[in-house]
């Protein structure tokens, strides 16, 4: 009687037991997207600790990462997008190139780019906004030390993503723009993507800072649409910069032909919606040419908008 009473007591523990990490392997399986053998090897290494376990798996995936990353490293990219975010008074602009266009599609790597963006508008709400407009422009140097939300560097998640996708990935550079209160700021890209909460991604982007009587997102969004696709170098000032006789090689932007209807120029759309351009940047994919694999190049200053 107490033999089979043990007996049953045995299994059901040992049924149990083995109930428990079924669960917690899947669990952290699902968390992390990890193999199933990797997963069980952590459990077993911190004797079924969750935590200990998912920390040891990221730690690992870090050192594959960075390890992959090294390898990489001299392979051209010349793929990639440019990710914009707006959140109130702060936006940034950034561009991360890759080695293919399948990648530059991909789920991971755009949340490399959003991750990036973020931590990127999180140092321009650091910043102190002395005129109507702020701007800081981030080299490649300075965005691999820039910390991330979780604390981590923008260098650290690279290589992670490189050691998922297996492909070499450059963050080359980064604006980040911060706005008075009395100003609107918006940025868009192009293509334009379906959802583009709360990044949105293109090869070519815009920041735009403008004044207008009312709240105009509208026109704050064709405006940007228009400096994507018209690629114009200066605002202009009326009575300062004077058109150009052939309109298709003007450069100033007042003066352009508006991008959504050609019929009138900039400075009559904005006479028209009682609004002002304060300040604007572009970003097109693979503009700058890209670094050697001896030096790292530092994008030239860009041009003044004013």
């Amino acid at each position: 009687m107490l033999s089979s009473q043990l007996c049953r007591y045995f299994h059901s523990g040992n049924t149990l037991w083995q109930s428990s990490t079924k669960s917690l392997l899947a669990k952290l399986r699902k968390k992390t997207g990890y193999t199933f053998s990797n997963c069980k090897k952590a459990l077993e290494l911190h004797e079924n600790d969750y935590a200990k376990a998912e920390a040891w798996l990221r730690e690992q995936a870090q050192a594959m990462g960075w390890s992959k990353a090294q390898k990489l490293q001299g392979r051209s990219t010349k793929q990639g997008l440019v990710a914009v975010m707006v959140d109130k008074n702060h936006g940034a602009l950034v561009e991360i190139n890759c080695e293919t266009d399948f990648v530059a599609r991909n789920k991971t790597f755009h949340g490399l780019a959003e991750l990036i963006a973020s931590a990127v508008l999180k140092f321009s709400g650091n910043q102190q906004t002395i005129d109507q407009v702020h701007r800081t422009l981030l080299d490649a140097e300075a965005l691999k030390n820039l910390p991330a939300l979780d604390g981590k560097t923008v260098a650290d998640h690279a290589a992670l993503t490189i050691g998922t996708i297996g492909e070499n990935i450059a963050v080359k550079r980064a604006l980040c723009m911060s706005v008075d209160p009395s100003i609107q700021l918006i940025g868009c890209t192009h293509p334009a993507p379906v959802n583009p909460i709360p990044a949105s991604f293109g090869r070519y982007g815009a920041l735009l800072a403008f004044k207008s009587s009312t709240e105009n997102p509208v026109l704050g969004m064709q405006l940007c649409q228009h400096i994507i696709g018209m690629n114009p170098t200066k605002i202009g000032q009326p009575g300062v910069d004077e058109p150009i006789p052939n309109a298709d090689d003007e450069t100033t932007m007042i003066h352009q032909e508006f991008l959504l209807d050609p019929s009138l120029s900039v400075q009559q759309v904005l006479l028209g919606a009682h609004a002002e351009i304060i300040d604007f940047v572009r970003f097109e994919m693979g503009e700058i040419p890209e670094p050697s694999e001896e030096t790292l190049e530092t994008p030239e200053p860009m041009k003044s908008c004013g």
